[in-house]
């Protein structure tokens, strides 16, 4: 399975999908219209080992929720983001039993090789 999650209207995924041919072999989902299910955030939390690293500290309502100042459980980690797609760190792209988060240049880097 060759799968990208981004946001359509961010500049930073639509740089990125730019960059791996536009996604070209990869279902690609917009989280803002089709959100992210329980399985699906489950199958990512499987190949990333953890809610937390897919977790965007980044996203606006992070400190506007005051969750800056909040021990935050792996379980609330998974509640945040199934509620709220700007908690994704994105984009998230799946290849196989590989899984790319986020903008780094060494992730998207390794997704383009991993993408071939």
């Amino acid at each position: 399975m060759k799968k990208i999650y981004h946001l359509g209207n961010c500049g930073t995924c639509q740089k990125i999908l730019a960059e791996l041919d536009g996604g070209r072999g990869c279902e690609l989902q917009e989280i803002k219209t089709q959100k992210i299910t329980a399985e699906q955030l489950d199958a990512m939390k499987e190949l990333a080992g953890s809610y937390e690293a897919l977790f965007s500290r980044k996203a606006m309502k992070f400190r506007s929720m005051g969750l800056a100042e909040k021990q935050l459980s792996e379980n609330d980690y998974r509640q945040l983001i199934l509620d709220e797609y700007t908690f994704l760190k994105r984009p998230v792209i799946v290849v196989g039993d590989k899984i790319f988060i986020g903008n780094a240049a060494k992730s998207v880097q390794a997704a383009k090789s991993a993408l071939g």
